[in-house]
């Protein structure tokens, strides 16, 4: 049972559909909406209240892409909470492969950098009581009707992560929509790795699916962008079956994982093999790196080569 949790990506999409949610659990008292701007997070807060007739959404703000940042949110913590939803990401857009101070490349720093030392931080003042839920994408095992290629790292060795993270793994021509998966990979091995390091907390990695509802094929290139909204999301995909659902599906997902003792620490649940939408199943079952304890703790240690 959470009383207390933490979103970050909270005004938006996912992370607001998620925080309504679980603000209509009997146990949730407290929810803090993480968010990078002040005024969309303030407007976030009192649509959340009006939908859910409950005044229990604190805002702290901090961009999960800029470590001083997320260490001066995490000091405005001043009560330990049960629960962190690590949601906020995606592919970023055009500035993508920038580097960033941290020395990731923009795309890995949104997706990763704040989350680790988010967590590392928590957990080192003892600000973390339960579970974190870390989100990752179908984009790891791949989806061969898509022609989705499955991560397929030579080694997950700890420099190799290292390359996909600073992003010269790609060589010249940086292809967001490829490191995605890459990135969502080396997040996902990070979450597996705290789970055996931290056995006393849940380290769930959950997909919320191809969800509709969200601004996530806004960063996507124009031609994909137009193709994905306009066709492939309200036609295309719901004819296949099992490729798309809504917001509130996507974020139930989230909220299961949190709070459902089914969602075992140490697994990464998505959609079933070559699917989108439906039952989420234990990855690892068909995507078998995933169980490679030497992957995850390269994975660990490659993340925090950016982390000073």
């Amino acid at each position: 049972m959470n009383k207390s949790i933490l979103i970050t990506g909270a005004n938006t999409g996912l992370g607001k559909e998620t925080a309504r949610q679980l603000a209509l659990k009997n146990e949730t008292k407290k929810i803090i909406l993480f968010c990078r701007n002040q005024a969309k997070a303030g407007a976030a807060k009192k649509d959340l209240e009006e939908q859910t007739g409950k005044k229990i959404f604190d805002i702290i703000i901090g961009d999960v892409a800029d470590a001083q940042s997320v260490r001066k949110a995490v000091e405005k913590i001043k009560e330990p909470i049960d629960a962190v939803i690590l949601n906020a990401g995606g592919m970023v857009g055009k500035t993508a492969g920038e580097i960033t101070s941290s020395g990731m490349n923009n795309l890995a720093a949104t997706n990763i950098l704040g989350h680790v030392i988010l967590v590392d931080e928590l957990i080192k003042h003892g600000k973390l009581k339960k579970a974190v839920l870390s989100v990752s994408a179908e984009a790891v095992p791949g989806v061969k009707m898509l022609g989705m290629k499955p991560v397929a790292m030579k080694t997950s060795s700890e420099d190799e992560f290292a390359a996909v993270i600073d992003g010269s793994y790609f060589g010249k021509n940086f292809d967001p929509v490829q490191a995605y998966g890459y990135v969502k990979y080396a997040v996902t091995m990070w979450t597996l790795a705290m789970a055996r390091k931290y056995p006393e907390l849940k380290f769930v990695v959950m997909s919320p699916g191809n969800t509709g509802g969200t601004n996530a094929p806004d960063n996507l290139p124009p031609a994909m962008k137009f193709m994905l909204k306009n066709l492939m999301m309200p036609v295309v995909f719901p004819l296949i079956g099992g490729m798309v659902h809504k917001l509130e599906v996507g974020a139930k997902r989230f909220v299961d994982g949190i709070s459902d003792d089914r969602y075992k620490s140490g697994v990464f649940y998505a959609s079933k093999e070559g699917k989108l939408s439906g039952d989420v199943v234990d990855q690892s079952t068909f995507y078998t790196d995933l169980k490679n304890t030497t992957f995850q703790d390269n994975a660990d240690k490659a993340i925090h080569r950016f982390i000073k």
